[in-house]
């Protein structure tokens, strides 16, 4: 981490800043090791300053890494010792994150025009798009616990069964592996309800020859992982089965590309072209994929308007889908490690339309 703190001062040094200020407290993770913070000061020179409310004081103070951890009082305005501690090291040019308008404004205001407040949040992101070892390992083992959880839906998803059912055993099965927690709310949806591509889970049971698409993925130590497959309870219709095999292949396709230096829309381009060609280009809906790390939606962004170009250390993920309305949809997609030369699935798991 403090590597880290170390790259984030090289970039304010080439965009001429003298101090950051660090609101997301998922980059606050990054930066510290600490959850629970409120904000973090990182100055050009000299110690970090880690601000935190006093009822969780003592389990950041026990967790941080390369930084002062400072204490706020109940109630107190948090904005007011980072703004002292400013103004004391005559820090003039200030990058932030994130800010909300409010934030912002109450900053501004007790600045008095000392300091200049600049949205720089791309020097966050540059970093954090790109994962070390460390991260790597721990998203390694968030994909591993993730495909662990499908394997269980596929032993488990069966007619009759509720979609909320279902999720509660494959969510149980995460927990089981490891899991501290989920990536985002588990999407299981079946029948017509494939269609939509966020398909919450409801209290439909799953009928024998519906379509079922299953979304879900796995925290571990603050880290992502990304799956999903579609599978049929039953004997599959031939509709059915050209759509599944479709997807398929787009995914394939596109895995086969992904490698460090290759633009990320031509890589959307390869599956959003096959589909087309396939004759379903309008029922592909969304971008290919998008990052993934402390956040489950993060840069690099795969779609046909992205200006990013993939590197060694991005994990993305790759998800062409197919959605019909009133018919259903299919979507097959894994988490990636982009490498020099290639790439790997970090997700597993089976990719058969129909259950064993």
């Amino acid at each position: 981490m403090k590597e880290r703190i170390r790259a984030l001062r090289d970039l304010m040094v080439k965009k001429k800043l003298d101090g950051f200020l660090i609101m997301n407290e998922r980059s606050i993770f990054y930066f510290t090791g600490a959850i629970g913070a409120n904000s973090l000061l990182i100055p050009n020179e000299g110690q970090s300053i880690l601000y935190v409310y006093s009822v969780n004081y003592n389990s950041v103070k026990d967790e941080a890494k390369n930084c002062i951890v400072e204490k706020l009082e109940k109630r107190e305005d948090f904005t007011k010792k980072p703004t002292e501690k400013i103004r004391d090291l005559k820090l003039k040019n200030i990058g932030f994150d994130t800010l909300n308008a409010e934030t912002f404004l109450q900053f501004r205001k007790l600045l008095r025009g000392k300091a200049r407040l600049k949205p720089k949040s791309e020097l966050v992101w540059n970093l954090r798009k790109v994962k070390d070892e460390e991260e790597i390992k721990l998203i390694r083992k968030a994909a591993e616990i993730t495909s662990r959880a499908m394997e269980k839906a596929y032993e488990i998803v069966q007619p009759g069964m509720t979609e909320i059912e279902a999720v509660a055993e494959i969510e149980y099965e995460m927990r089981k592996a490891g899991a501290w927690g989920y990536a985002f709310e588990t999407l299981l949806a079946s029948g017509p309800r494939t269609a939509y591509c966020h398909g919450y889970c409801t209290e439909k049971k799953i009928k024998k020859g519906e379509l079922v698409v299953i979304d879900l993925g796995a925290v571990y130590k603050g880290y992502r992982a990304d799956m999903t497959r579609t599978l049929v309870v039953g004997k599959p219709s031939k509709k059915q089965e050209k759509i599944f095999n479709i997807v398929r292949e787009a995914q394939e396709k596109a895995f086969q590309s992904v490698k460090s230096g290759k633009k990320a829309k031509d890589i959307d381009a390869i599956a959003r072209n096959f589909i087309k060609e396939a004759g379903y280009g309008e029922y592909f809906v969304h971008g290919l994929g998008h990052g993934v790390g402390l956040d489950v939606h993060e840069p690099p962004t795969l779609n046909s308007q992205s200006k990013d170009r993939l590197k060694a250390g991005n994990v993305v993920t790759i998800e062409p889908g197919i959605y019909i309305p009133g018919f259903g949809g299919v979507r097959i997609e894994d988490t990636v490690l982009v490498k020099r030369r290639g790439a790997e699935r970090l997700t597993k798991g089976p990719y058969a339309l129909t259950l064993s």
